[in-house]
């Protein structure tokens, strides 16, 4: 086998898993039963023996692929000299599917791969090949073919492959194979269970189908152009990026999935290689505020109550900034070393050190998060105020201290600048929410005047005068961050301030690419090799752009950004500017919520939902609809003050 490019594969998922078929019909990357397991197909690390799925033509074909309309089901459709066929994949979403005979609830309900093979234009001959590799292809299973599949058995795991097809162990001794030959309109099924067997029922299947079709469009919303938040020419890419996010977010927990794969490198044949199936709470705020402002209100909510859950787990000098799905934060990092890495890029992680790390802005990027769903309309419970106030109380006296930052550099700790406006940002919300929840204990005055020093050491220390902008950390002359583009989307200075203008222009001029392109930051980061330009950053600029007014430039840019995205409309987390190739785990739920967060700022800077729009009106940053005192006029901050002590 090769590597295809990221661009080449769709993803389809059920709320527990996230799996990638790629253009030729091969599902090569997918762990079971969550995306934080080990994997049973891999390819996409290691060609020869992460293990496959793969249904195509035996012909030479051409391929393209396609959702259904408003849903994560994918089509993959081929064509060749003698017919055509579409495979349509999909795994059920459990609270979508009507129970069977065995009338199981949707927390029993197995994690399973369904692929409908149908022949347009016969005859047609395929092949199948299911060479499954459990345990991140540590585990070789036994295989056992039946007449209605295959069982393959490893050494604690079982997959169960239904088809009816008359399959052959695989002629290099792995897994099994089988070749059909289909008539005009002939449809056949092949249903992966894992743990369990499926039963080959046609007919249940297609009720599954249609059911999984109506759960993806019933979320999403029938929304036309003029309902939708961000409408006009890009409501497509909104709708879509809704979708994986969905697509990410762990239905026990809530938790977002940064992306559902491991050690897809920045930089192809290099070390910058992490595992992504976690949680980083620096998404939250981001990540509720456009869930909130899509009108995806239980999700939102959930993810309010899992990072006040985060917050009371531990004390905030001990608090990780990242998470499992399922709250856990025992996420050692290792190297799988028997695996050659996606086109050799080694080494290939699990688990993520991180974990381990000291990061300054994910305390306002928590409390933002909390401040922003409360704008939305959630209050919080009356046991929630402590846990708040002891964030704020610890970056009140720790904001100073230098950090691992948002990049998550592997070297000597620095005094990040945006380390230090996500500092300023907790004490800033923590005010705002003290000040509007009658009856609430805070040292408003103490937070205050920290509020004032964080402000004043950022502007005298964080801010270059020979660069015109704001700089990466305290004391490292004129190097850049991009991180910086947000200081205006937090609130921390308006966007038409000189400064502000000054580093969205050094941004433009030091970091950015002609076609839109931004780098991450200038200088050293302690690895080897090239730093792509993010998708996030890139977006980042968008926004500041749209915020400052900018609007023309801003919308030049986002439309050249959207260029990189897949035929499916999906994106990793960075791309070769050289080359175009995407880069990175793939899809990424950051690089989806900064398309999101960039169209409603699109949207604000235009007064229309319609961002293609050429309307002017006054931009806002994060907060900007409703402020916090007409919440309270409507309802309580804190459920339950009177209990609060």
């Amino acid at each position: 086998m090769q590597y295809k490019r990221l661009e080449e594969y769709g993803a389809i998922g059920d709320g527990n898993t996230v799996a990638l078929v790629g253009r030729d019909g091969s599902i090569d990357w997918c762990p079971f039963p969550h995306v934080e397991s080990p994997s049973v197909f891999a390819a996409v690390l290691d060609a020869d023996r992460g293990g496959h799925f793969a249904v195509r033509p035996t012909q030479s074909f051409e391929s393209v692929q396609r959702y259904r309309d408003r849903t994560n089901v994918l089509e993959t459709t081929f064509r060749t000299a003698g017919g055509s066929a579409t495979v349509t994949d999909f795994m059920p979403v459990p609270e979508a599917v009507g129970s069977d005979d065995r009338a199981i609830g949707p927390d029993d309900w197995p994690p399973a791969i369904y692929r409908k093979l149908e022949c347009e234009d016969g005859p047609l001959e395929v092949e199948i090949e299911f060479d499954p590799r459990f345990a991140y292809a540590r585990d070789v299973p036994e295989i056992e073919l039946t007449t209605d599949g295959v069982v393959a058995t490893g050494d604690d795991e079982r997959a169960v492959l239904s088809s009816g097809l008359p399959f052959e162990p695989a002629s290099d001794g792995h897994g099994a194979s089988a070749t059909a030959t289909l008539e005009d309109g002939e449809t056949r099924w092949l249903v992966l269970g894992y743990g369990e067997e499926i039963p080959l029922e046609p007919s249940r299947h297609r009720e599954t189908l249609a059911e999984t079709v109506d759960y993806w469009r019933s979320w999403v919303h029938d929304c036309d152009e003029t309902d939708c938040p961000v409408g006009g020419q890009w409501h497509d890419f909104a709708v879509r990026s809704s979708l994986v996010l969905k697509l990410l977010i762990h239905r026990e927990t809530g938790a977002v999935c940064a992306a559902p794969t491991t050690s897809l490198p920045e930089d192809v044949g290099g070390v910058r290689n992490w595992d992504y199936r976690f949680n980083w709470i620096r998404d939250s705020a981001f990540t509720v505020r456009v869930l909130a402002e899509l009108g995806h209100l239980e999700e939102a909510r959930s993810y309010f109550e899992l990072c006040l859950d985060h917050c009371s787990r531990h004390e905030p000098a001990e608090m990780p900034p990242v998470y499992g799905l399922h709250g856990g934060s025992d996420l050692e990092e290792r190297v799988l070393d028997h695996l050659e890495g996606y086109r050799g890029s080694a080494p290939v992680r699990v688990g993520n050190a991180a974990r381990n790390q000291h990061q300054l802005d994910i305390y306002g990027e928590l409390v933002l998060a909390i401040y922003e769903s409360v704008r939305y309309g959630e209050p919080m419970r009356s046991g929630d105020w402590p846990v708040v106030r002891d964030l704020v109380d610890y970056v009140c006296e720790g904001w100073d201290e230098p950090d691992a930052g948002i990049w998550e550099m592997r070297t000597d700790h620095e005094g990040f600048v945006y380390s230090k406006v996500m500092c300023w940002t907790a004490l800033d919300r923590g005010i705002r929410l003290a000040e509007a929840a009658n009856g609430v204990e805070a040292p408003i005055e103490r937070w205050r005047a920290a509020r004032d020093d964080v402000r004043e050491a950022i502007l005298e220390r964080g801010f270059s005068e020979g660069a015109n902008s704001f700089v990466r950390s305290f004391g490292d002359g004129d190097t850049l961050d991009a991180a910086n583009l947000l200081i205006p989307v937090v609130g921390f200075l308006p966007a038409d301030d000189d400064r502000v203008q000054g580093t969205i222009d050094a941004t433009l001029d030091r970091l950015a690419t002609d076609d839109g392109l931004v780098r991450r930051y200038e200088g050293e980061d302690g690895l080897p090799g090239e730093d792509s330009p993010f998708f996030v950053c890139s977006f980042w600029l968008v926004t500041a752009l749209a915020l400052a007014g900018r609007t023309e430039e801003a919308r030049d840019r986002f439309e050249s950004v959207l260029e990189y995205a897949s035929p499916l409309g999906l994106l990793a987390e960075a791309v070769d500017p050289e080359s175009g190739e995407q880069r990175g785990n793939y899809p990424q739920a950051y690089s989806h919520i900064g398309l999101l967060n960039s169209a409603l700022s699109l949207a604000d800077s235009t007064g229309s939902s319609d961002v293609g729009s050429s309307a002017a009106a006054s931009p806002a940053p994060l907060g900007r609809n409703e402020s916090l005192e007409d919440v309270a006029s409507s309802g309580e901050i804190v459920r339950g003050t009177n209990e609060i002590e």
